[in-house]
């Protein structure tokens, strides 16, 4: 079936709400923090639908706009992208010509000097914590994204490019590629510890995993061979990623 008249979230994310809404989709790790962050289906499509509705009601993204993220392997990444092609937007991969740019606080300075209309600032923090000190009319996404409703309906039509160029009907092929490329069916259970961003790697891990209809466990700041080989057990891993 063509999905040329639908998002790309909703070729992603619709298959898997509709088997196993419950099931744990993303599980999320930085050993520098201690944290662990879990997700459902149902909640990640939630702070999809959160991160959609700010960036439709609060920045002013209109269907065609091109959303910039410039972030790291991060479960937030994730909300944004999805929450992006449902607003029926492009993501890119470059600051320069972007309609809002998502950025980490390490380049919050590459944002402001590419001029777009918007900056969205993400602190990353594991409860929540937004990022002090910002500039008049940035704004920051821990604060304003919890304001936003966890529903979100899309305005579906001809849908444009999604991804760098790429429209949804290529974009999604190219992810099915990758899933059978690393032969991962929708019972897979997916670790990697690669710091994948919209220019380097989205295809191949988390796009290829949700694709698949598998799961995800991304780590960060795991410096130890061992404490992933007891993580891929205590997760009930089948694949690895790099």
């Amino acid at each position: 079936m063509s999905t040329s008249a639908a998002t790309l979230t909703d070729a992603l994310l619709g298959p898997i709400l509709a088997r196993d809404a419950a099931r744990p989709l993303v599980t999320y790790y930085d050993d520098a923090t201690g944290e662990r962050i879990e997700l459902s289906g149902t909640t990640l499509a939630n702070w999809a639908a959160k991160t959609a509705n700010l960036l439709r009601d609060e920045c002013d993204l209109e269907p065609g706009g091109r959303v910039a993220v410039l972030l790291p392997a991060h479960w937030q990444t994730l909300s944004v992208l999805l929450g992006a092609w449902w607003c029926g937007a492009e993501v890119v991969s470059s600051a320069e010509g972007a309609d809002v740019i998502c950025c980490d606080a390490d380049r919050l300075d590459v944002a402001l000097a590419a001029g777009a209309d918007v900056v969205v600032a993400f602190s990353l923090h594991a409860f929540g914590a937004g990022l002090p000190g910002l500039p008049a009319g940035v704004v920051d996404y821990a604060t304003e994204v919890r304001l936003h409703g966890d529903l979100f309906t899309p305005e579906h039509g001809t849908a444009g490019d999604a991804l760098d160029g790429s429209g949804v009907d290529d974009t999604l092929t190219a992810a099915r590629k990758a899933a059978d490329n690393a032969g991962l069916t929708d019972t897979a259970r997916v670790l990697t510890t690669r710091d994948w961003s919209v220019e380097d790697g989205l295809l191949d891990v988390p796009l290829a995993v949700l694709a698949a209809g598998a799961s995800l466990v991304q780590c960060r700041n795991t410096a130890s061979g061992d404490a992933l080989d007891r993580r891929a057990d205590s997760e009930r891993v089948t694949h690895r990623l790099s």
